[in-house]
């Protein structure tokens, strides 16, 4: 029988090679595995050193033809600088929007499809859009600034650096300065204020205006609650108060290549309107305030008669003499009792108002109104409430006219806003016009928000400086002799602004004010002023007191003798025209 042979006739035993592959995978897996782990290690330590150590400190947000706009991680500030980076406008500092504790390490554009907006979400809290707006060939270029908060209750607060800038604009101060980087005032609302009542406020004139020696201007939108604030050469802070209705911060920044460009610019802006000149006659006579201490016409008539008197003795008889409103009261009282008596046999009646009428006056009248006074009680009873400003008393009840001192007492302001209150406060003027003859018309008391002082809110119409602004519109209804004593957004119209009281003495709030506020004035657009009385009697004593002509010479004695009696000086050429 043939037996079976085998067919493997190597000596070399046969070898699984399974086993060895399989342990040979296993490491080679795990070797991978760790290379792979340390190179995304590694990769995640080389995009946290890009990002917080290797990063560029400036990042270039925006970019004109002159100029650009930088974000500054480190300081959290926004510059403004040229492109070749040798000159800065401005700097911005914006650590105040959101939470300080937290470095925002880059700045990514949200709008990266349109190069000259810029868009962002600051921290969860606020929005910001920044539009760059450029024309071929001209010497500015201006960014606009809106920040809207996301949440109710945030605080928007963008602050400009004084250091090596020069600021001007704004407001009138109690002490001006020249520029207002010494200025020290706490944050608090953007509105004309009266400065005898709140001598940390800001005074008769204001603008959302500023200009920087850099080459730099900031203009605020008008129609947004601002609060500003200054920190005595550190910063010039701009500030949104708190609302429900989550009220934005919004701005405009120009620069240019010369302080002058900007200006130019930034006033087109500031007054679209077309400019009108005021009476010039106010400027060829001396203005005379008589601040008389009497409580009846008769008294003051013969106050009147005596101080024209004097006048005449020292041959400055040519003259306007300034009556306060309390003076034009007692006037228009007397007036109003000689028309309406059935006796007119009086010949102190019949003499006095002619010779009142022979007499250069101003006369000062305000919108407010005395709640003891017979025509308040005639509103009342004839039930025209709303001739003032008033508050509803319920969803179909009557207004109730809003209670605000002025001068000691009790009184309510005119609703300007109502035609019928403007044309009855008109007609006010026109009879005293006729029956007094005065030459000027002073209309003053448009300072403060009844409103906002009792802690109220105000209507759309009444926020901020709008009565201001419309007072303005009535003062120039009465005609081109008309003063106001204060003005917002009203530079171009044909009246003149009387300047601010200061004090009798050499500091910054009496006669070094006076330049200070000149340039203030001119700079924001109010070229025709009259200074205040008080603080140019100093000024005009020492220069007649100086002065080596015979016509003077009998002028010291006047002053020293008629100040016990009145505040008055001689403004020789009746008004100063700006710059």
């Amino acid at each position: 029988m043939p037996h079976t042979r085998n067919r493997n006739p190597s000596p070399i035993p046969e070898v699984t090679w399974d086993t060895g592959l399989k342990e040979m995978n296993e490491t080679w897996k795990g070797a991978i595995a760790c290379l792979g782990v340390a190179v995304f290690f590694v990769m995640t330590i080389g995009i946290i050193y890009w990002q917080v150590v290797d990063q560029p400190n400036k990042n270039w947000i925006l970019k004109g033809s002159f100029s650009g706009l930088i974000w500054e991680r480190r300081t959290q500030t926004l510059v403004i600088q040229t492109l070749t980076e040798d000159k800065t406008f401005a700097e911005i500092d914006v650590e105040n929007v959101g939470n300080i504790d937290i470095e925002v390490p880059f700045v990514r554009n949200m709008c990266w499809l349109n190069k000259t907006e810029f868009c962002y979400t600051w921290d969860s809290v606020a929005e910001v859009k920044i539009s760059l707006e450029s024309e071929e060939g001209s010497d500015t270029e201006c960014y606009s600034v809106t920040w809207t908060p996301i949440h109710c209750h945030v605080d928007l607060k963008d602050c400009f650096s004084m250091v090596n800038i020069s600021w001007y604009g704004g407001a009138s101060v109690h002490a001006p300065n020249w520029p207002i980087n010494d200025a020290n005032i706490s944050m608090q609302p953007f509105t004309v204020s009266d400065l005898r009542d709140n001598p940390s406020g800001f005074g008769s004139v204001l603008e959302r205006y500023f200009l920087g020696s850099s080459g730099v201007s900031v203009l605020v939108a008008p129609n947004v609650p601002l609060h500003v604030g200054l920190e005595s050469r550190q910063q010039l802070c701009l500030q949104t108060p708190p609302s429900m209705e989550r009220l934005p911060l919004q701005y405009t920044v120009c620069v240019g290549h010369n302080i002058r460009a900007v200006h130019q610019e930034s006033i087109q802006q500031l007054s679209t309107a077309r400019r009108e000149l005021p009476n010039m006659d106010v400027l060829r006579l001396p203005f005379w305030k008589l601040a008389a201490n009497v409580d009846s016409g008769a008294k003051l008539e013969r106050e009147l008669r005596t101080f024209s008197n004097r006048l005449k003795r020292h041959h400055l008889g040519e003259g306007v003499i300034s009556l306060d409103e309390h003076s034009t009261a007692l006037l228009a009282n007397m007036d109003h009792s000689y028309l309406n008596s059935k006796k007119r046999t009086s010949k102190r009646q019949t003499r006095d108002l002619p010779f009142v009428k022979l007499l250069n006056i101003s006369i000062t009248l305000s919108p407010y109104l005395s709640v003891d006074s017979q025509q308040f009680q005639t509103s009342i009873q004839e039930g025209i409430e709303d001739y003032w400003l008033s508050l509803p008393s319920g969803p179909q009840g009557r207004p109730v006219p809003l209670l605000t001192q002025w001068k000691g007492k009790y009184s309510v302001k005119l609703n300007i806003t109502n035609p019928e209150a403007t044309n009855w406060f008109l007609d006010k003027v026109d009879s005293l016009h006729s029956h007094l003859g005065m030459e000027y018309v002073i209309l003053e008391g448009g300072e403060g928000n009844p409103f906002e002082e009792q802690a109220l809110r105000p209507p759309l119409a009444w926020v901020g400086d709008e009565y201001i602004r419309l007072l303005a519109d009535l003062a120039e209804r009465i005609g081109e002799n008309t003063i106001v004593t204060s003005g917002t957004r009203s530079s171009h119209k044909a009246l003149f602004i009387h300047m601010s009281a200061l004090q009798s003495d050499w500091s910054y709030s009496g006669l070094k004010g006076i330049i200070p506020s000149l340039l203030h004035h001119s700079l924001l657009g109010y070229n025709f002023f009259i200074p205040d009385a008080e603080a140019l009697s100093l000024l005009n004593w020492l220069r007649m007191t100086s002065s080596s002509f015979a016509g003077w010479q009998s002028q010291p004695f006047f002053l020293s003798s008629a100040s016990r009696h009145l505040h008055g000086s001689l403004r020789r050429n009746g008004g100063w025209l700006g710059c």
